[in-house]
């Protein structure tokens, strides 16, 4: 399917019609404007119609702006299946890093109060937050203490001191997720993982010094509600998931659902895409194995933010409540999880799949902090490390994408066309004379993560903007980097 085949809805949404191939049951839509949509790759277009053929799937195949060819789902793919009426579950619609995702801290401190500290905050953090790959935390977690942690999440770090109670609140599912069941994991995820919690690992996954310029803020009520209320402000942004747990625990399941849909008649064109009904003896298994990884992610954020408040405390001589750093929002990525959505003029359970996509609940909607009920979910978009990021806010009008938008700028490059064309050491070089200070544990990991491996992020959002999946609020510009 090529761009110039698919039909245009508007300007920001594009349909690949059901009956362009057959076996799909619903239409696949891609979000993006002209320009996104020719950079895609083709395998977006091939893989958002095989999606559209899984068993139970509603309205549409889903591809966000920020779209590019993935494992089964495109990365920035979304799906909603009915699980009362055969709907699956299928981890190549979650991914091998199970919520991977974005936490963002707000602090009272400026730019210029920071801006000659930049270079030594980031040698601590670098120091202090082990990054790359097989990196370990300083805490191992297993036996019962690894069920535990798997069934609480982020509660675990704070029960255990590693936070305060005020941070649960700012995180989606209040960072524990329902229905984990420790004993859907075997034994191989549990010996990867145990002691990769409070680490970023590699890839896309970084820790970030920014600024918030009062000319990046599109929308000034909410950015003072979210907690930015002065130029130059200064925020930390974590980007990381639940390592090698998550990592086991979709390939585990893969090859689990390869061997059984059959049984359950499943036939569909991508072996990336094996599934099972969600109410299946091996759905439910993997439901309460992945809700284990995304507590494991959300604990690993939770951990590595609380040693970012002790390097700010210790650097600054001052408390972390001096310093004002107090969790924004912390938002998951790469999920499967039950909502109530509109179908059919009433509200029905749906499993959502999420892959590289972030929810994106609108004003008033069940499961957003009291205080930002009256604006909207926080929506972190995670940039590159030369372009910047963005926070953006839920809109109504985002209830035709189950209230899904995007999740970063999206790559333009594979992994290897980047370490081609970019040397990680003249980026670190080229980065500092622009003021931006990086630290690595791969050169060869920094180049994959060039700006000019991913799209424009500006366009990007602008185009999730004007599709009405979410609004800008404030743009976000890097200072400092770690990397894995």
């Amino acid at each position: 399917m090529k761009p110039g085949q698919l039909q245009r809805i508007s300007d920001y949404c594009y349909e690949i019609p059901r009956d362009a191939r057959r076996g799909m049951r619903v239409p696949a839509r891609i979000y993006a404007n002209e320009e996104i949509l020719r950079s895609m790759d083709d395998a977006v277009f091939e893989q958002a119609t095989n999606v559209a053929m899984l068993p139970g799937i509603l309205k549409y195949a889903l591809c966000m702006p920020d779209g590019h060819s993935g494992y089964g789902f495109p990365i920035g793919g979304v799906a909603a299946v009915d699980p009362e009426n055969g709907g699956v579950i299928s981890p190549g619609g979650i991914g091998f890093d199970i919520n991977c995702g974005i936490r963002l801290l707000a602090t009272s401190l400026t730019l210029g109060e920071v801006k000659a500290h930049i270079q030594p905050l980031v040698d601590r953090l670098f120091a202090r937050v082990p990054a790359g790959v097989g990196a370990a935390g300083e805490i191992t977690l297993k036996g019962s203490k690894l069920d535990e942690a798997m069934t609480k999440g982020a509660l675990w770090a704070v029960q255990n001191g590693f936070g305060v109670q005020e941070d649960l609140e700012y995180c989606e599912e209040n960072g524990c997720m329902e229905g984990a069941d420790p004993e859907a994991v075997s034994h191989k995820a549990r010996e990867r993982g145990k002691s990769q919690t409070g680490t970023l690992g590699s890839g896309n996954h970084f820790l970030e010094i920014q600024v918030a310029k009062k000319a990046g803020i599109s929308d000034e009520k909410t950015a003072r509600a979210f907690g930015i209320d002065r130029d130059d402000q200064i925020l930390v942004m974590i980007h990381s998931g639940s390592r090698a747990t998550g990592h086991q625990i979709a390939t585990d399941y893969l090859q689990r659902f390869l061997s059984v849909q059959q049984r359950y008649g499943i036939n569909l064109p991508d072996r990336e895409l094996a599934c099972a009904p969600l109410y299946s003896e091996e759905g439910r298994a993997y439901f309460g194995a992945m809700n284990c990884a995304i507590n494991i992610a959300f604990l690993n954020r939770q951990l590595i933010m609380h040693r970012v408040r002790e390097v700010f405390a210790d650097y600054f001589k001052k408390s972390p409540r001096e310093l004002g750093l107090r969790l924004v929002y912390d938002v998951c990525h790469n999920t499967a999880k039950l909502e109530s959505h509109e179908i059919d003029g009433g509200p029905r359970k749906l499993l959502v799949h999420r892959k590289g996509a972030t929810r994106a609940f609108a004003p008033g909607m069940r499961g957003i902090p009291e205080r930002y009920m009256p604006y909207g979910q926080p929506v972190i978009v995670g940039g590159s490390m030369e372009t910047g990021s963005y926070l953006c806010v839920g809109t109504a009008r985002a209830s035709e994408s189950f209230f899904s938008t995007v999740h970063g700028s999206g790559r333009l490059m594979s992994r290897t066309q980047a370490r081609k064309q970019f040397n990680g050491r003249d980026l670190q070089r080229s980065l500092g004379e622009k003021g931006i200070h990086i630290r690595t544990a791969s050169f060869s990991g920094l180049a994959e993560e060039a700006g000019g491996a991913y799209k424009d992020i500006d366009e990007v959002v602008g185009a999730a903007f004007g599709a009405g999946l979410c609004a800008p609020v404030a743009r976000l510009v890097p200072l400092g980097n770690v990397k894995g």
